[in-house]
Protein backbone atom coordinates (compact mmCIF):
# COMPACT_ATOMS: atom_id res chain seq x y z
CA UNK A 1 0.00 0.00 0.00
CA UNK A 2 1.40 3.49 -1.16
CA UNK A 3 1.33 5.79 2.28
CA UNK A 4 -0.19 9.49 1.33
CA UNK A 5 2.85 11.75 0.83
CA UNK A 6 2.07 15.51 -0.73
CA UNK A 7 2.41 13.63 -4.22
CA UNK A 8 -0.51 11.32 -3.70
CA UNK A 9 -3.55 12.39 -5.53
CA UNK A 10 -5.89 11.02 -2.65
CA UNK A 11 -8.41 11.98 -1.16
CA UNK A 12 -10.20 13.16 -4.43
CA UNK A 13 -13.20 14.87 -4.65
CA UNK A 14 -16.08 13.80 -7.20
CA UNK A 15 -18.35 16.26 -8.85
CA UNK A 16 -21.21 15.36 -10.83
CA UNK A 17 -22.86 18.64 -11.38
CA UNK A 18 -26.16 19.69 -12.22
CA UNK A 19 -28.15 22.97 -12.65
CA UNK A 20 -30.35 21.81 -9.86
CA UNK A 21 -28.33 19.79 -7.84
CA UNK A 22 -24.45 18.99 -7.40
CA UNK A 23 -23.38 15.41 -6.35
CA UNK A 24 -19.99 14.84 -4.18
CA UNK A 25 -18.49 11.67 -3.39
CA UNK A 26 -14.94 11.57 -2.40
CA UNK A 27 -12.20 8.11 -2.07
CA UNK A 28 -10.77 7.24 1.31
CA UNK A 29 -7.07 8.64 1.65
CA UNK A 30 -5.66 5.93 -0.63
CA UNK A 31 -7.85 5.83 -3.17
CA UNK A 32 -9.03 2.22 -3.22
CA UNK A 33 -12.84 3.35 -2.62
CA UNK A 34 -15.08 5.86 -3.75
CA UNK A 35 -18.24 6.94 -1.42
CA UNK A 36 -21.09 9.09 -1.27
CA UNK A 37 -20.65 12.39 0.69
CA UNK A 38 -23.44 14.63 -0.23
CA UNK A 39 -25.71 16.38 -2.23
CA UNK A 40 -25.56 19.98 -2.54
CA UNK A 41 -29.17 21.78 -3.86
CA UNK A 42 -28.05 24.69 -5.80
CA UNK A 43 -31.38 26.76 -4.19
CA UNK A 44 -30.25 26.40 -0.69
CA UNK A 45 -26.72 28.62 -0.84
CA UNK A 46 -23.30 28.83 -2.36
CA UNK A 47 -21.96 25.21 -4.03
CA UNK A 48 -18.64 26.83 -4.74
CA UNK A 49 -18.49 27.59 -0.94
CA UNK A 50 -19.95 24.20 0.03
CA UNK A 51 -17.85 22.61 -1.76
CA UNK A 52 -14.27 24.51 -0.56
CA UNK A 53 -15.66 23.85 3.39
CA UNK A 54 -15.64 20.56 2.19
CA UNK A 55 -12.09 20.45 0.29
CA UNK A 56 -10.95 21.72 3.35
CA UNK A 57 -12.52 19.53 6.09
CA UNK A 58 -11.63 16.19 4.19
CA UNK A 59 -7.89 17.53 3.17
CA UNK A 60 -8.87 16.39 -0.37
CA UNK A 61 -5.60 17.05 -2.29
CA UNK A 62 -7.51 16.47 -5.87
CA UNK A 63 -10.60 17.69 -7.57
CA UNK A 64 -12.39 15.41 -9.85
CA UNK A 65 -15.20 16.71 -12.47
CA UNK A 66 -17.60 15.02 -14.10
CA UNK A 67 -17.33 17.08 -17.99
CA UNK A 68 -20.68 15.78 -20.22
CA UNK A 69 -19.76 14.74 -23.21
CA UNK A 70 -21.86 13.83 -26.19
CA UNK A 71 -22.12 9.98 -27.62
CA UNK A 72 -19.48 11.09 -30.17
CA UNK A 73 -16.89 12.63 -28.08
CA UNK A 74 -17.39 16.04 -28.45
CA UNK A 75 -18.74 19.00 -26.04
CA UNK A 76 -22.01 20.95 -26.41
CA UNK A 77 -23.84 23.16 -23.95
CA UNK A 78 -23.43 20.75 -20.85
CA UNK A 79 -20.25 20.77 -21.13
CA UNK A 80 -19.75 24.58 -21.29
CA UNK A 81 -21.57 25.25 -18.42
CA UNK A 82 -19.85 22.57 -16.22
CA UNK A 83 -16.07 24.65 -17.54
CA UNK A 84 -17.88 27.33 -16.49
CA UNK A 85 -18.29 26.10 -13.05
CA UNK A 86 -15.12 24.69 -12.91
CA UNK A 87 -13.59 27.75 -13.48
CA UNK A 88 -14.97 29.05 -10.49
CA UNK A 89 -13.95 26.60 -8.33
CA UNK A 90 -10.59 27.05 -9.02
CA UNK A 91 -10.62 30.65 -8.87
CA UNK A 92 -11.62 29.92 -5.20
CA UNK A 93 -9.29 26.56 -4.84
CA UNK A 94 -6.47 27.54 -7.08
CA UNK A 95 -3.92 24.94 -5.16
CA UNK A 96 -5.69 21.90 -5.77
CA UNK A 97 -5.54 20.28 -8.96
CA UNK A 98 -8.70 19.59 -10.81
CA UNK A 99 -9.07 17.26 -13.47
CA UNK A 100 -12.09 16.72 -16.06
CA UNK A 101 -13.59 13.03 -16.03
CA UNK A 102 -15.86 12.17 -18.84
CA UNK A 103 -18.93 10.95 -17.16
CA UNK A 104 -21.30 9.91 -20.29
CA UNK A 105 -23.82 7.39 -18.60
CA UNK A 106 -22.05 7.82 -15.44
CA UNK A 107 -25.52 8.39 -13.81
CA UNK A 108 -26.95 5.33 -16.22
CA UNK A 109 -24.63 3.02 -14.42
CA UNK A 110 -25.17 4.31 -10.85
CA UNK A 111 -29.32 4.53 -11.42
CA UNK A 112 -28.78 0.52 -12.39
CA UNK A 113 -26.41 0.09 -9.54
CA UNK A 114 -28.87 1.69 -7.00
CA UNK A 115 -31.85 -0.76 -8.67
CA UNK A 116 -29.39 -3.91 -8.19
CA UNK A 117 -29.31 -3.00 -4.76
CA UNK A 118 -32.83 -2.96 -4.33
CA UNK A 119 -33.68 1.31 -4.54
CA UNK A 120 -36.90 1.88 -6.58
CA UNK A 121 -37.04 5.06 -8.94
CA UNK A 122 -38.38 7.14 -5.68
CA UNK A 123 -35.94 6.25 -3.36
CA UNK A 124 -33.01 7.18 -6.05
CA UNK A 125 -34.11 10.68 -6.45
CA UNK A 126 -31.89 11.98 -3.30
CA UNK A 127 -29.04 10.15 -3.61
CA UNK A 128 -28.25 9.50 -7.87
CA UNK A 129 -26.59 12.49 -8.17
CA UNK A 130 -23.94 11.17 -5.45
CA UNK A 131 -24.07 7.89 -6.67
CA UNK A 132 -23.13 9.73 -9.94
CA UNK A 133 -20.29 11.45 -8.07
CA UNK A 134 -18.86 7.73 -7.11
CA UNK A 135 -19.10 6.24 -10.98
CA UNK A 136 -16.92 9.56 -11.94
CA UNK A 137 -14.57 9.21 -9.37
CA UNK A 138 -14.52 5.51 -9.67
CA UNK A 139 -13.44 5.97 -13.50
CA UNK A 140 -10.85 8.45 -12.58
CA UNK A 141 -9.23 5.50 -10.28
CA UNK A 142 -9.38 3.13 -13.09
CA UNK A 143 -7.23 5.74 -15.35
Amino acid sequence: MRSQDSTSPHPALGIDHGDARIGIAATDDFGILAHPVETIDVSKGDPIERIALLATMRKIQTLVVGLPLRMNGSEGNAAAKVRVFAGKIRERLPTLPLVFVDETLTTSTAAGKLREAGRNAKQQKSIIDQAAAVEILNLWMGE
